[in-house]
């Protein structure tokens, strides 16, 4: 018979090893774990087709109508929540494995790496979804001076002033199409690094995980990240799009409506705009975030031992 709740939350919060959950430890080994964010990717999913031919044209246009600092807007509010946003996920996805597992010290299923993968999803929505939305929408104003529109200068003017317009609903524009996007890429994610981490193991070190090297972890990762995009990217695209409208929608069905008109005005060709440049970005950005985790849960654990 498994533990039950309350026994499994302390024992996540006191006991831990690498790769099978750690409670605080996974939450400070996720603090170390910055994402980046591609200034060009939401471009190119928000804009009208025809705008940019391709990631260099996007590029090439924006240092030309902004300067090379236009390729930074937005990136305030990443860099200032990611540290939480990376934080609560990788905890969330330890207690997930816990709660289905009894015990931090079993190893989960790989059925039970992606439904907890999911979970986690579910969670992190609620850090992600607002820091994504003010990264979304500082990095779309595309010559918006120029416009006559109104141009914010960091995250916490654009926070402001969504407020003050929308009340409530301003911060959470677009949470429902967050959360419809989390849930396949976190399974696919935490799948794709376990899958490629236990064959590494079974190939290099007799199948400790625990002893693997820095460059087999990267790889792993590296795979988690591709795994993520191939997952999501379409529900990408439309979170993108519904956090760019002119106001936050009221409905339920707006994510079905959002599809329709990606598929309206772009084809299915719409769904994967700047899907190339995410890929190729997230083999060293997943690599290193997965192999500094494993390394800072290790650290933590012969620290504590």
């Amino acid at each position: 018979m498994s533990e039950a709740p309350e026994a499994l939350v302390l024992d996540e919060l006191s006991a831990g090893n690498s790769g099978s959950g750690g409670g605080w430890k996974d939450f400070v080994a996720g603090r170390h774990n910055q994402g980046k964010s591609v200034y060009m990717l939401v471009r190119m999913q928000v804009e009208k087709a025809g705008m940019f031919k391709g990631p260099v044209d996007c590029l090439l246009k924006t240092v030309k109508n902004e300067g090379v600092l236009g390729l930074y807007k937005g990136m305030a509010s990443p860099l200032v929540g990611i540290a939480a946003v990376n934080s609560l996920l990788f905890w969330a996805y330890s207690y997930g494995k816990t709660l289905q597992t009894g015990s931090p010290n079993i190893t989960p299923t790989m059925g039970q790496i992606a439904l907890a993968g999911a979970g986690a999803g579910v969670v992190n929505s609620v850090l992600a979804s607002p820091v994504e939305l003010l990264k979304v929408r500082l990095q779309v104003q595309y010559n918006a001076a120029a416009r006559g529109a109104e141009v914010f200068r960091g995250p916490v003017p654009l926070a402001r002033h969504l407020v003050q317009q929308f009340g409530a609903r301003g911060i959470a524009w677009g949470f429902w199409a967050t959360v419809a996007r989390e849930i396949p890429a976190y399974a696919a994610f935490y799948s794709g690094f376990e899958f490629a981490k236990r064959r590494f193991a079974d190939l290099l070190t007799d199948g400790d995980a625990s002893k693997l090297s820095p460059l087999p972890l990267m790889l792993s990762g590296s795979l988690g990240g591709v795994s993520y995009w191939v997952a999501c990217y379409p529900l990408d695209v439309i979170k993108s799009r519904v956090q760019n409208g002119s106001a936050p929608p009221r409905r339920m069905g707006y994510i079905a409506e959002t599809a329709r008109n990606i598929m309206a005005e772009q084809g299915v060709k719409g769904f994967f705009r700047g899907f190339s440049p995410s890929v190729i970005r997230s083999i060293p950005a997943a690599g290193v975030t997965f192999a500094t985790y494993e390394l800072v849960m290790r650290a933590l654990n012969n620290n504590l031992m």
